[in-house]
């Protein structure tokens, strides 16, 4: 995940001394599905309480030991008032309908001894089963060592199951006792090897589900600035070029549009109303997002900028998933963009959503059951094995044009815009488990969290060769991408591509010639070297500056007749080297005449 994960500074509240922003995380859970997980604040003691009468009376019984319909004024005010250091407290939010928080989960943390504390978790009836509790034990565990604890202590009732196999499932060295009827579990909370594959595990699982819920989709709603808007606006023609290539896809995926304004001549397709879809057999317009029948598992937004939480906040209802958001004007324009960037990626997680974007290009997969199509481009191309991962939208262009120039197949494309949310990180996630996809090509602008970006590349490309692109735009951040400032040398890019086991490529002659070290052996009948050497004719690198320079030698040297580009051909280099052989000194012995 790109949001909190990678790169982007946590959100402080103003006025709470000591509040641990960095405590604050962007997570996705076992189902894909994505909460927003932060510290305990006064002002929470109401959702606190709407939380616990919200659980049933079981919960409430394995939580408290006794039935408790209300938490009392004096407990209410224990429980939100902590010091971060003693006493501590997470919660998992969800966005309520007009923006408040929702509490779906608790985890806290009381000091006992010197570095010894006693746990409790509570999660919501409705939100069990999606692994709030793994994943709260997690971060709890992580800030507790930041406090100087070290061990946990949980007494838990016998009958609650799921909450002892938490804890052993967490992989941490488990000891556990009875005693009138408590089972008491103590357990050291500092990283193990078998911890910290589960940790890397559980967000692999949830990360390529999250990914594969996008790619998958079966109902898309594409959502415009409104009919009224001017059908020349930049949202207005995205909206409509989204919604025509969505419609010339899979016929078995559900179209909606809502505000999509009509753009004549855009693919041959007139002004979108509901009788032309419904004469076309597809997709309807519909007044407002509340007309539309759900679920709906993604959404295509291209509204202005500060529109979309209000859209995503409409959206919920629905059941969406993703949103693929083409909508420019935020992390790009500047600090104030920035802000309104985050702010956008906090509701969106609160909502359960993965965003594809700001300024994304689209995403587009070739899937057995037909293609999907929820991008700017009018069409798919051609069904393939290669996986392809780009940030800005030129380079999703380039990338289509070099495919379908060269009859290359592709099995998905995603453009990931700014990368606020979902990055290559998680494609590689979902590309380490989909079958589909034999080679993986990542155009890299920027790489947000070099540490995780080298995990997960190392561990895909076990499996499959990554072919990586690496900009070459040294300290300059491309415009949009919020990364951490660094003075690092040029080589420490390499290094780092070096390290994650990736087939680094400059330009098409340097693949080309490294395609045989593409990787390991694919399935039977197929060649990883093939497809790599397939993805090498695509030259993603040939950008502006290598046409130049390619220019440049051609000025000095003149047209090559064979050999590289731009340099002397081979016949010319053996004449270059070509030299008169020199007399020997001196004559040469005659024999004597007998």
């Amino acid at each position: 995940m790109a949001g909190a994960d990678d790169d982007a500074p946590q959100h402080r509240t103003a006025g709470e001394v000591g509040y641990p922003d960095s405590w604050e995380a962007d997570v996705v859970l076992h189902d894909g599905s994505t909460t927003h997980v932060r510290p305990i604040r006064p002002s929470d003691a109401d959702a606190l309480q709407a939380f616990h009468v919200g659980q049933s009376e079981r919960s409430t019984y394995m939580r408290f030991f006794a039935p408790l319909e209300r938490l009392s004024e004096r407990d209410l005010q224990r429980l939100v008032g902590v010091d971060h250091q003693d006493r501590a407290a997470l919660l998992a939010v969800a966005g309520g309908p007009t923006g408040e928080d929702q509490i779906i989960a608790v985890a806290r943390y009381d000091r006992i001894g010197t570095d010894e504390a006693e746990v409790a978790f509570n999660v919501a009836d409705a939100h069990q089963g999606r692994g709030l509790g793994s994943m709260l034990l997690e971060h709890l565990a992580a800030a507790a060592r930041e406090r100087g604890v070290r061990r946990f202590v949980a007494e838990v009732l016998p009958q609650n199951g799921r909450m002892i196999a938490v804890f052993r499932e967490a992989g941490f060295e488990i000891r556990q006792h009875t005693d009138d009827g408590v089972v008491t579990v103590t357990f050291d909370i500092d990283p193990t090897e078998r911890s910290l594959e589960v940790m890397a595990d559980r967000e692999h699982r949830a990360e390529a589900r999250s990914v594969r819920a996008l790619l998958t989709a079966r109902s898309v709603v594409v959502v415009g600035p409104g009919v009224d808007a001017d059908p020349t606006g930049r949202d207005a023609r995205a909206a409509h070029r989204v919604l025509a290539a969505v419609e010339a896809g899979d016929p078995q995926v559900g179209v909606h549009a809502v505000g999509v304004a009509g753009v004549g001549g855009v693919g041959g397709v007139g002004p979108v109303d509901a009788a032309g879809a419904a004469a076309r057999g597809r997709g309807v317009l519909h007044d407002t997002l509340a007309e539309v029948p759900g679920p709906v598992d993604l959404a295509a937004v291209s509204v202005a900028a500060a529109h979309v939480p209000d859209v995503l906040r409409d959206l919920a209802p629905l059941g969406v998933r993703g949103v693929v958001l083409l909508s420019a004007g935020f992390a790009e324009t500047g600090a104030e963009g920035l802000e309104r960037q985050r702010a956008l990626l906090r509701t969106a997680h609160g909502l359960g959503m993965r965003v594809v974007g700001p300024g994304s290009y689209g995403l587009m997969a070739t899937g057995p059951d037909g293609p999907l199509n929820v991008s700017l481009a009018p069409t798919t191309p051609t069904p393939g094995r290669i996986g392809l991962f780009c940030q800005s939208a030129p380079m999703a262009v380039a990338m289509l044009d070099a495919v379908r120039t060269r009859g290359i197949g592709v099995s998905e494309l995603v453009s990931a815009g700014n990368r606020a949310d979902v990055s290559g990180n998680d494609l590689m996630q979902f590309w380490g488990e989909d079958e589909r996809t034999d080679v993986v090509g990542l155009h890299l602008e920027s790489i947000g969290n070099p540490r995780k970006f080298t995990r997960v590349a190392r561990r895909l490309a076990a499996a499959k060769p990554v072919v990586v692109v690496a900009g070459r735009s040294g300290p300059v951040v491309p415009a949009g991408h919020a990364v951490r400032p660094t003075h690092a040398p040029r080589r420490t890019l390499d290094e780092l591509l070096r390290q994650a086991g990736v087939i680094r490529v400059d330009d098409v002659h340097q693949l080309a010639g490294r395609r045989r070290a593409a990787g390991p052996p694919a399935a039977a009948g197929r060649s990883p070297g093939r497809a790599a050497d397939q993805l090498s004719r695509l030259d993603c690198a040939g950008s502006a500056g290598r046409r130049r320079e390619r220019a440049r030698r051609v000025r000095h040297h003149g047209r090559a007749r064979r050999g590289r580009p731009g340099r002397p051909g081979a016949a010319g280099r053996r004449r270059a080297v070509r030299r008169p052989r020199r007399r020997r000194r001196g004559r040469r012995a005659r024999p004597h005449a007998r």
